[in-house]
């Protein structure tokens, strides 16, 4: 069994590396149903020192910040250990597939004055690629200037210069994801990672009999700290799915789950949708998920239906109730706020939707079905953290009412990196750190109602109004006093969609054009789907001028929309409005894998993918059809260069051609 005093003697990640050099276990990283690498404890230590080396020869000294942006998860964490070993902070960042998520590298870059860039030669290629388009140029010249590549690693025999940190030596900084504005950056210690690594084991009892499952990102502090640096600390056996393989083959998790006999795994609320849709009603073969003792689901709203559904469609496979384990956390914690107790299956209660907001007293039951709303319960606060219900003015309330969700401990955060007006907001003198969420506490247990921020939650990512809007704004004709994004959740959905409210007080075929745009802008630039564009005659605001999205979101649940939705629609579905499809069978065989992936859409080949609502997930599945039929050919980043069907089909006949006869 774990050696929980051992655990308790670490102040520092680098304790944790060093301790278990000789420890029999292994990270292994899964890339497919028969592929996967196995790399030992011991050479994690070995070759985060070989790594370190290089990075010392090139100048890189303690002090320094070294942004992380790998698709790789061995070599983002060869890496993420060498800036450690070295005292170097690491600054973990998405790659991504869109331009957005390079345009945030070159934000984060300037905020964090001359950090260096820990990368390889294909996205530093392309950073370059978006920094000449958006103008940025002089800064990714700098940025070059301090660049490693991990293909310029060919030794790693002779170790660097070790530098043993102190508990409040900053550890890494954690950078908010779905931003299109200035990205905070929630600074992280030794000392707060090493207090919620000990919470939380005290809590859910990890031991080195356990076996983890993990496809979320090494970007995220669910994948990075709850699922490497917490498992590394309790000397668990590691296992690492690549994100887009998930989302690829979903069905391949829970395979691999039985296969491994894993203990633990964890899906935020997106992530059990789309299992289950590609599921359908199918049976899993085989599998075996008796051994699951714990699978977290967190990081975005839980859907206590999903939740239900998910564990109704696999107990044949012997998966336990109880392994159902809704958590709350966040960054600014180090991860995990509140747990479940250990062994009990999961609960929720039913309020009264209407009165949830800040301040309101929980009606329980409500007797209007309409009005009941499901909250899932999300545990207990963890050791070493201390949580509050509070007012605007931070006093604490009593227990049932609804109020700020605040924290603080030896686990939370000291504020924002380079940031000290967002810090001061966020933390007030006595160290309560407000989460931005709306919660109450229910019999000694928390509940999430909401959130005061106005965040928007879609697949597991946060998003913000402001940032979505400003994309849209740049449609011709609008600007940011003639549109809102909200997220909205119908009554019986299973998570948040992304609704955009756009003012517009004519005809419903002049709206259709804006009504595109605003999709296809807001699909390239976040790789996101929007559910509606819907037109509005008006904009409610406060006398301030601040917009009251709550109005939109519930004339929209309302269905004050419908008429208007169902006429656009039906104006899309006019025939005779497409131009003729092309008789290449090139153009016919993508436009099947189009209509396969997006079923129900009208798709011609001049059709603008974004215009139509191909999300993220969408164009991993159209690619690895592609692939599947022109393998090695079409890379999937190049979908955003060639949205359409034709463009698509005359990229594809050049590269066929330039290519080896196979």
């Amino acid at each position: 069994m774990n050696d929980n005093n051992k655990l308790m003697t670490y102040t520092t990640l680098v304790d944790v590396l060093e301790a278990n050099r000789g420890v029999d276990r292994a990270v292994t990283y899964v890339d497919g149903e028969n592929s996967e690498r196995r790399v030992a404890y011991g050479d994690v230590y070995t070759r985060a020192l070989g790594i370190l080396h290089h990075l010392q020869a090139l100048g890189a000294q303690r002090g320094d910040k070294m942004i992380i942006f790998l698709s790789s998860n061995e070599q983002f964490l060869d890496g993420f250990w060498a800036a450690v070993c070295g005292g170097i902070t690491p600054v973990p960042l998405a790659v991504g597939i869109s331009d957005e998520h390079r345009h945030k590298l070159l934000r984060v870059a300037r905020k964090l004055g001359k950090p260096l860039l820990y990368t390889d030669a294909k996205n530093l290629e392309r950073l370059e690629g978006l920094a000449a388009q958006v103008g940025e140029i002089d800064l990714f010249n700098d940025l070059k200037s301090r660049v490693f590549l991990v293909e310029s690693i060919t030794d790693i025999s002779r170790p660097g210069k070790l530098h043993r940190p102190a508990p409040d030596d900053l550890a890494f900084i954690q950078f908010s994801s779905g931003s299109t504005s200035e990205p905070k950056g929630v600074m992280l210690t030794h000392g707060n990672l090493i207090a919620n690594t000990q919470g939380s084991t005290s809590v859910d009892k990890f031991n080195d009999q356990d076996v983890t499952l993990s496809w979320m990102p090494l970007t995220h502090d669910m994948g990075l700290i709850g699922f490497y640096l917490m498992q590394f600390a309790n000397r668990v056996h590691i296992n690492l799915m690549p994100t887009e393989l998930f989302v690829r083959r979903p069905l391949l998790w829970l395979q691999v789950a039985s296969k491994k006999r894993v203990t633990i795994t964890c899906s935020p609320n997106f992530g059990y949708r789309h299992f289950l849709k590609v599921l359908g009603d199918r049976k899993l073969e085989g599998v075996d998920l008796s051994s699951l003792r714990l699978i977290y689901n967190g990081a975005e709203p839980i859907s206590v239906d999903l939740c239900n559904e998910f564990m109704n469609a696999l107990a044949y496979t012997g998966l336990k109730r109880r392994a159902m384990y809704p958590v709350y956390g966040l960054a600014e914690a180090s991860l995990a706020v509140t747990l479940p107790v250990l062994g009990s299956d999961y609960r929720w209660i039913r309020v009264n939707r209407h009165k949830l907001g800040l301040g309101a007293n929980i009606e329980l039951n409500p007797a209007d079905a309409r009005d009941a709303l499901e909250l899932m319960c999300v545990g207990q606060v963890v050791p070493n953290t201390e949580l509050r219900i509070a007012d605007d003015s931070r006093g604490a309330l009593a227990q049932s009412i609804v109020g700020h969700i605040l924290i603080r401990g030896a686990s939370v955060t000291r504020g924002y990196f380079g940031d000290p007006e967002a810090t001061a907001l966020a933390i007030d003198k006595d160290g309560w750190v407000d989460t931005g969420d709306l919660g109450f506490l229910h019999e000694g247990s928390l509940y999430i109602a909401g959130r005061s921020k106005e965040i928007i939650f879609v697949n597991g990512q946060n998003y913000y109004p402001y940032d979505l809007e400003n994309i849209a704004q740049r449609v011709p004709g609008l600007d940011l006093n003639k549109l809102v994004a909200a997220g909205v959740a119908k009554p019986g959905s299973q998570g948040e969609e992304l609704v955009v409210f756009v003012l517009h007080r004519s005809g419903m075929a002049e709206f259709l054009p804006t009504a595109a745009a605003v999709s296809r802008l807001i699909n390239e630039h976040t790789g996101l789907e929007v559910a509606q564009v819907i037109p509005t005659k008006r904009i409610p605001k406060t006398t301030s001028g601040k917009v009251q999205r709550h109005l939109l979101e519930q004339a929209y649940v309302d269905g004050e929309f419908d008429a208007e939705l169902k006429e656009l629609q039906a104006l899309r579905e006019t025939p005779g409005t497409a131009s003729e499809v092309s008789g290449s069978e090139l153009e016919k065989r993508l436009q099947a894998i189009c209509e396969t992936a997006l079923p129900g859409k009208r798709i011609d080949v001049s059709d603008n993918l974004f215009d139509i609502g191909a999300s993220s997930l969408k164009l991993i599945e159209i690619h690895e059809n592609v692939d599947r039929d022109f393998p090695g050919l079409i890379d999937l980043t190049e979908l955003f260069d060639h949205p359409t069907i034709a463009e698509l089909a005359q990229h594809l006949e050049a590269k066929i051609k330039a290519s080896p006869a196979r």
